[in-house]
C-alpha cells in the first residue's frame, strides 16, 4: 500500500516571492482583463514544480488572512514594520486561491492565524505512518521538524530546494529543531518585528541554548554565563518572553474538516482558466512538463 505523503505549499511566501521575481523589470504579466499575473504564474509554476519532485499523495496551499493575527495582541509590534504590498499584487490576493481551487489545491486559511500555524496545525494532526513535505521560503518552519516532516527552502529560480529533515538540522546546527524556537526569542527577527533580547545575537543564541536547552534552563543558571549576557537577559527577560512566545509556531488552529485534496494530477479543466486569465507562462510550463499525482514518475 502506498504511503499518504501530504504536500503542504507556504501559499504567501511563494506568491510575493514570484511577484518580486519579475516585478523587478517590470513584467507584471497584465491579461487582457487587466490584471496583474506576475506573482499567480509563478506561484502556480513553483508549486507544480514542487509537485512534480516530491510526488504527493495529497496537496494544501496554506494562506495568511489579513495582516493582523494573535500574535498583534500579544505584540503590538509585530510585523509593524513591513511595507503596504504593491498595488500591483493586490489584486492576485484573492484571485490566486480561485486558479489555485481549479488546479485542485485546496486552500486553507484561518482568519486571526499565519498560514505558518495552518502548516504546524495540519503536520501536527497527521499520524505516524504519514510523512508530510512543506515547501516554503521560510525557516521559521525548521521549527516542525520531525522524522515524518520535512522542510523543503526554495532557492533562487524553480526546482531549487535546500532540503532538511530531522538529522539534517540536528547535525548541522546542534540543536533539536524544537530548541530553535528559543533560539528565535533570544535573538528575535528583524523581518517580522520582534527583537528577542538587545545584543544577543544569532552566534550566542546558538551557543547559549547549546550549553543550557532552553531559555528557562538559561533563566536558571544566570550565575554560569558571562556578567554581560547577564546584564542583557535581565534588562530585556519581559521581551525574551514574548520574543519566544512569537517565535513559535502555533499548532492549535481551528482548521476545517477538508484539510487537503488527494492529487491526482492537473485537472483537464484548469486549460480552461489558464485561457482566461491568460497564463501563458503557466501554459508553456504545462506544455513540456507532465504533472502526475504521487506515485506515477
Amino acid at each position: 500500500m502506498q504511503q499518504k505523503h501530504i504536500l503542504l505549499i507556504d501559499g504567501m511566501a511563494l506568491l510575493f516571492r514570484s511577484f518580486f521575481a519579475t516585478a523587478m523589470t517590470n513584467q507584471f504579466m497584465i491579461n487582457r482583463h487587466g490584471t496583474p499575473t506576475n506573482a499567480i504564474q509563478g506561484f502556480i509554476r513553483h508549486s507544480l514544480t514542487a509537485i512534480q519532485q516530491v510526488q504527493p499523495t495529497h496537496v494544501a496551499v496554506c494562506w495568511d488572512m489579513g495582516s493582523k493575527t494573535f500574535r498583534n495582541e500579544v505584540y503590538q509590534e509585530y510585523k509593524a514594520n513591513r511595507q503596504a504590498p504593491p498595488s500591483e499584487l493586490i489584486p492576485q490576493f484573492d484571485l490566486v486561491k480561485e486558479i489555485a481551487s481549479h488546479f485542485s489545491f485546496t486552500n486553507i486559511g484561518v482568519t486571526g492565524y499565519e498560514a505558518d500555524d495552518c502548516i504546524g496545525t495540519i503536520a501536527k494532526l497527521a499520524d505516524n505512518s504519514t510523512k508530510v513535505s512543506i515547501v516554503s521560503g521560510d525557516k521559521d518552519l525548521l521549527q516542525l521538524l520531525t522524522k515524518n516532516v520535512e522542510i523543503w527552502l526554495v532557492k533562487k529560480g524553480y526546482g531549487t530546494y535546500e532540503r532538511f529533515n530531522e538529522i539534517r538540522f540536528v547535525e548541522e546546527y546542534g540543536i533539536t529543531p524544537n530548541q530553535f524556537i528559543d533560539v528565535k526569542g533570544l535573538m528575535g527577527d528583524p523581518s517580522d518585528g520582534y527583537p528577542g533580547v538587545k545584543g544577543i545575537g544569532e552566534k550566542t543564541a546558538f551557543k547559549l541554548i547549546k550549553e543550557h536547552e532552553t531559555i528557562d534552563g538559561i533563566l536558571e543558571n544566570l550565575h554560569a554565563i558571562t556578567p554581560s549576557q547577564r546584564k542583557k537577559i535581565e534588562e530585556d527577560l519581559d521581551m525574551l518572553h514574548v520574543s519566544r512566545n512569537l517565535a513559535a509556531i502555533h499548532c492549535e488552529v481551528p482548521l476545517p474538516d477538508v484539510l487537503y485534496g488527494e492529487w491526482a494530477g492537473v485537472p483537464s479543466t484548469a486549460q480552461e482558466i489558464i485561457d482566461w486569465h491568460e497564463l501563458k507562462t503557466v501554459h508553456r510550463f504545462l506544455t513540456s512538463n507532465t504533472v502526475h499525482s504521487g506515485g506515477r514518475k
